[in-house]
């Protein structure tokens, strides 16, 4: 499957950003989707995933009450939407994909597939 993620750019303190994963070349369905930022200086780590049906959900505790993950597998998406941003909310953020949940929640850093990264950038 590839990934196109998109939406990143330049906010200040306390704004918000929609990132959006679109996939193509295989069952979207298929795969539990997991976005990751990677801070300058720092190892990619994961922010949120979601199940392949969209019922389980899990974020990383910096990112719990503020983002929303989502997705659509009739419109082959998913999506982060990104709340009360912060400078340390400052990174590439990735969308990846992998047949397992348990992968992703872990943060495995061998996903079965990536996109390229979509920068955020919060200003303080």
């Amino acid at each position: 499957v590839q990934l196109q993620a998109s939406g990143g750019g330049t906010v200040q303190t306390g704004g918000s950003l929609r990132l959006d994963c679109v996939a193509s070349g295989d069952i979207f369905s298929n795969y539990s989707i997991g976005w990751f930022r990677q801070a300058p200086g720092k190892e990619r780590s994961v922010v949120a995933a979601i199940s392949r049906s969209g019922g389980r959900t899990y974020y990383a505790d910096s990112a719990k009450g503020r983002f929303t993950i989502s997705r659509d597998n009739a419109k082959n998406t998913a999506h982060l939407q990104m709340d009360d941003l912060q400078p340390e909310d400052t990174g590439v953020y990735y969308c990846a994909a992998d047949y397992r949940l348990t992968r992703v929640v872990a943060g495995c850093l061998d996903m079965d597939y990536w996109g390229k990264g979509t920068q955020v950038t919060v200003s303080s």
